[in-house]
């Protein structure tokens, strides 16, 4: 793997981890309320936007990284944003893992990994 299909992937997953740990911050904010009180509040919170915007950024990054891989095995290599969101989960909202959870992020990395050093 060259140092910018390398580059571009690590960007494309910190990107989608970020915007979902901001979508995440934003929706369980106690203080928003129910219903479309709760949607106002969600819309006016800078994190939803800066969360857009990371999204916005990881697509262009991701096109970006398409056009020097293969469809199959950038997707491939894609699947480990699940690792991140997850083990960043952990770390930022607590949640837990379990253990089905944790084979389950093994399963992907290995499967990243033999995707990953594949020629």
């Amino acid at each position: 793997m060259t140092a910018s299909v390398l580059s571009l992937w690590l960007l494309t997953v910190l990107l989608h981890t970020t915007g979902q740990l901001l979508f995440k911050a934003v929706a369980s904010d106690q203080r928003a309320g129910a219903g479309m009180a709760r949607w106002r509040h969600m819309a006016l919170r800078p994190l939803l936007w800066i969360g857009i915007a990371c999204f916005a950024m990881e697509l262009l990054a991701w096109t970006a990284f398409l056009s020097l891989v293969p469809l199959g095995r950038g997707v491939l290599l894609g699947s480990i944003n699940i690792v991140g969101i997850l083990l960043a989960g952990r770390v930022v909202f607590g949640e837990r893992l379990t253990p089905m959870r944790v084979a389950g992020v093994g399963l992907i990395t290995v499967g990243v990994a033999v995707v990953g050093l594949s020629t």
